[in-house]
């Protein structure tokens, strides 16, 4: 699936250190935990809770956060829809790894048990 040149422009000059509170707060409301999330962030990118903070700290962009990422391999087993797009049809590859972020803090949010999200 095509996304647009600024579409992905925009997603790359994104902040993380902008979205994260709302990663929060979205998973908080439907109960689930902030160390459940940095599992599953750690989990996509190799990023610890410290790692994750430093990053937010210095308001990195998605493109910087997801070059120093070390994606998980089995990253490319996230599948399905978010915001419209199929993430496994996602041509950019920078947007493509945004998608799964999102798709992996919404699937904790739903309730989708740990060993669910964190694919094997």
């Amino acid at each position: 699936m095509n996304t647009t040149p600024e579409h992905d422009e925009r997603i790359a000059k994104l902040t993380f250190a902008s979205v994260y509170p709302m990663y929060v707060a979205k998973v908080e409301k439907k109960g689930r935990t902030k160390e459940e999330l940095l599992h599953v962030i750690n989990w996509l990118t190799g990023f610890s809770g410290e790692k994750v903070q430093e990053l937010i700290d210095q308001k990195v962009t998605f493109d910087a956060f997801f070059q120093s990422a070390k994606l998980n391999p089995n990253a490319r087993l996230i599948t399905g829809l978010i915001c419209g797009y199929r993430v496994e049809e996602i041509e950019n590859p920078l947007t493509q790894k945004v998608r799964y972020l999102d798709k992996l803090v919404d699937e904790l949010a739903k309730g989708k048990a740990l060993e669910k999200i964190l694919r094997k």
